[in-house]
Parts: structure tokens; C-alpha cells; sequence
């Protein structure tokens, strides 16, 4: 019974794990990336080997396997809490909310607004980087001012320059 434990814990440790190097590859966070797969694949063979020892019992194998799920789903808690990285979001309005700029600027989030031409008249866009971890706190704000909003959210892979950028320089430079 202490090995069927060992491999559910073994399990919980090993899959989050494995979904953290995997984000921080597609992050580009390659040293970071390294050492969780380091740890992982000790923890992975050693889980596999309690499994395959012995008896080989059905109920080891579906433990790892159920370890493996709940592992999954912790990972991905994990990697939430944690939002690594940066936020690009879309913001389009039917008519100019001067309201809700002044607020996500006084909010600290840096917004550049555009006119378009939509349909039936001009639509009103609005462009912002954040930090991964103020997503949320993005959303609500514009929520709470502008409840019509269509919102989009992307993940930029990589961005150079502009004001974002030479802020996170300044901050890094008075560390």
C-alpha cells in the first residue's frame, strides 16, 4: 500500500512538473525548461519502476494513471497562479469611452486607441500589453465601464520596443 501512495504522490509532483518545462519552453525560458526536465525524469523513471516492480499489480497502474490526470489539473493551477508572461488584449467599443482609458491608464496599463470603420459606423479599438498576472484585473475593469466590450486575449510569443519595454528597462536598471 505504501508503494500505491508513493506512486500517486510521485505522480503529483511529476506532472506539474512536466506542464511547467513545457510552458517555459514555449516561453522561451530554456535554463528554467533544463532543470524541471532534469527533475522530472528522475521522478518519472523512478515512478515507472515502482510500477513495473514486482507484481505489477492493475491497481499501481491505474493509481499512476489517475496520478497522472490530477497532475495534469494541478499543473495547470499551478501555471495559472503563477502567469508567466505577458498579455496582449483587444479591446472594441461602438462609441469613444474616454472613462474607461483615463481608468486603465490611471490603472497603470498602457493603451494605445485607434478609429475604425465598422458595418453600420466607427468602432472605437483600444491595444494593450499587461503582464499575464493582471489579466483578469483587466477584464473586470473594462467589465465594470464598458460591459458591451468585445474583448480579445492573445499571447504574443515575443515583442520588441515601445513603452512597455522601456519600463520593465528602467525598473530592471534601479534593482
Amino acid at each position: 500500500m505504501t508503494n500505491i501512495l508513493l506512486i500517486l504522490v510521485l505522480q503529483l509532483v511529476y506532472v506539474p512538473l512536466l506542464t511547467l518545462r513545457t510552458i517555459f519552453l514555449v516561453k522561451n525560458l530554456t535554463m528554467f525548461a533544463a532543470v524541471f526536465g532534469i527533475l522530472e525524469m528522475l521522478i518519472y523513471v523512478f515512478g515507472l519502476s515502482l510500477v513495473f516492480n514486482g507484481d505489477q499489480s492493475l491497481l499501481a497502474m491505474v493509481v499512476y494513471a489517475v496520478g497522472f490526470g490530477l497532475g495534469m489539473f494541478l499543473g495547470t493551477k499551478i501555471e495559472n497562479k503563477l502567469a508567466i508572461g505577458y498579455v496582449y488584449v483587444t479591446i472594441n467599443t461602438q462609441n469613444k469611452n474616454q472613462e474607461l482609458i483615463d481608468t486603465l491608464r490611471i490603472n497603470g496599463f498602457a493603451i494605445t486607441t485607434f478609429v475604425g470603420e465598422g458595418r453600420d459606423s466607427n468602432r472605437y479599438k483600444y491595444e494593450i500589453l499587461a503582464k499575464r498576472n493582471r489579466e483578469k484585473e483587466l477584464f473586470d475593469l473594462v467589465e465594470s465601464i464598458e460591459p458591451k466590450a468585445f474583448i480579445i486575449s492573445y499571447e504574443p510569443k515575443s515583442f520588441k520596443g515601445g513603452f512597455l519595454v522601456d519600463r520593465m528597462r528602467k525598473i530592471a536598471k534601479m534593482k
